[in-house]
């Protein structure tokens, strides 16, 4: 029995995979340094853990895999393949970028800047995966889906996750943190959505 697997884009799988790279660079020697915290899948998962004792490796697996197989049933087979694109991309950059000490170490005296610079790389890197098709993790895959479902721009939907875990998290995580992550997700939000409008010619 054939898979009849789609066939994809040479242009889009670049554009995939590039941009996960991207984001790889911004989380390597921006977020792993400023102490900012996340919103969406990965803020769930910390919650989980810290509340319920609950091991991230377990809910990273199902949570993202259900996001995954959310995108798989609304979007289609080629989403699965761009996804793969962009995580080899993002996997194989972060691997790299651990070879080396992080670019900027003194970014983790500036959380206002880091969650500034870091909300850039963050939102143009997924912007543009999700813009080729793909995603890096199940916080797109699941905003990708509910907006192809509701018809509600990608950035709202972002923001509604960000905002409800976050708004969780202040149980464990002092208001200020908070106040530098509520920037970064807003930022780096709208940056997504910005890019999702901009109009592309197709030949």
């Amino acid at each position: 029995m054939s898979l009849n697997f789609p066939k994809l884009k040479s242009s889009n799988c670049v554009v995939a995979f590039l941009a996960s790279a991207l984001q790889a660079f911004g989380m390597y020697n921006i977020h792993s340094l400023s102490g900012v915290t996340e919103g969406g899948i990965f803020g769930l998962i910390l919650l989980l853990d810290h509340w319920l004792g609950i091991s991230p490796a377990i809910t990273s697996f199902l949570l993202n895999g259900a996001c995954y197989a959310l995108g798989w049933r609304t979007l289609g087979r080629a989403f699965i393949g761009y996804s793969l694109v962009a995580t080899c991309g993002y996997s194989l950059t972060y691997g790299i970028c651990e070879q080396f000490p992080p670019l900027w170490p003194q970014i983790a005296g500036y959380p206002l800047a880091a969650a500034i610079v870091g909300a850039l790389f963050i939102g143009i890197g997924a912007g543009l995966c999700v813009r080729a098709g793909g995603a890096t993790s199940g916080d797109d895959a699941l905003a990708m889906s509910l907006s192809h479902l509701t018809k509600v721009p990608i950035q709202w939907l972002y923001l509604i996750s960000d905002l409800t875990v976050l708004g969780l998290s202040l149980s464990y995580i002092p208001l200020r943190r908070i106040g530098y992550s509520l920037l970064t997700v807003i930022l780096s939000g709208q940056i997504i959505g910005l890019i999702q409008r901009i109009p592309f010619h197709k030949k």
